[in-house]
């Protein structure tokens, strides 16, 4: 296990790598969970240097105490890595080493992918998003890059950042790893009460039946219905529900054959908030 804090710190380790070696990145922020070490393990399968960056990324949050909140377990998160591999790489920086001249957010155009859902509720959120993935895709030059699908939106954003700035690396989504209640796995998961992260169950289970029901009620019938069981539900307060296109991100309006749709839905548990998504077809 190598633990890499400064840029030159990665330079150096990415000089001793095999010219044709395959390198895997799995960007995160910490406070790891199974979600994390799955993604970890695809990458081990497929490229023989992996690093896993480990940065909490001030230019995502638009609410600061969501931020100061957010937890930070770096020793934890060493500790879990090493029972999967000893040959990783970690890569965690400080803000002042990243952002070297200052906090800034770069603004990129995703053709409307960040003005829907999270971007809706979460002002500059994506650009904030682009702006640190695309620094540490350039730091560390990777084959490959392993981003986890219950951040939907965040993956299809970064497929077309990488796009729009021809950044030579191959994204990949990985599927949603669940709680053996369906809750998602969440870094957030860890501020709910036991209770509560028992009643966020209802999350994945209203989606399920949403995925069932849109196989033969319209979407508009679909998302009231959605609506009208968490108006009933005491604990978790919906924020939004959306039924979308999978590759534009672009809301529904009528099903069409051969476009793939998914369900997104924000939910607050007391204060935490929590997403989530399901493939309908």
């Amino acid at each position: 296990m190598i633990l890499l804090r400064t840029k030159k710190e990665l330079e150096s380790f990415l000089s001793l790598t095999k010219n044709n070696d395959e390198i895997g990145l799995v960007p995160t922020m910490g406070a790891l969970h199974e979600g994390h070490l799955s993604l970890v393990s695809k990458a081990l399968s497929h490229n023989q240097k992996v690093i896993v960056s480990i940065f909490v990324n001030p230019t995502q949050f638009n609410n600061q105490d969501d931020l100061i909140k957010y937890p930070k377990t770096l020793e934890a998160d060493i500790e879990l890595l090493t029972q999967i591999s000893s040959e990783l790489a970690i890569f965690s920086p400080t803000v002042e080493e990243i952002y070297a001249d200052g906090v800034k957010t770069k603004s990129y155009q995703f053709d409307g992918l960040d003005k829907v859902m999270e971007g809706e509720f979460r002002d500059d959120h994506f650009n904030g998003v682009g702006t640190i993935v695309e620094m540490l895709l350039r730091l560390t030059k990777p084959t490959r890059a392993y981003f986890g699908e219950k951040d939907f939106q965040q993956l299809q954003i970064i497929k077309k950042m990488v796009k729009l700035q021809q950044l030579p690396v191959t994204i990949i989504g990985c599927p949603i790893v669940r709680e053996p209640n369906g809750l998602a796995m969440s870094s957030r998961n860890e501020r709910l009460t036991k209770s509560m992260r028992n009643e966020a169950s209802f999350i994945y289970k209203t989606l399920q039946t949403a995925k069932l029901k849109f196989g033969t009620k319209s979407a508009p019938k679909v998302i009231e219905w959605v609506q009208e069981k968490f108006d009933k539900h005491d604990s978790l307060k919906l924020e939004y529900i959306e039924i979308t296109d999978v590759e534009t991100l672009t809301p529904i309006q009528r099903k069409q054959k051969n476009v793939k749709y998914r369900a997104f839905v924000a939910v607050y548990a007391d204060d935490v908030r929590l997403i989530d998504n399901i493939a309908l077809n």
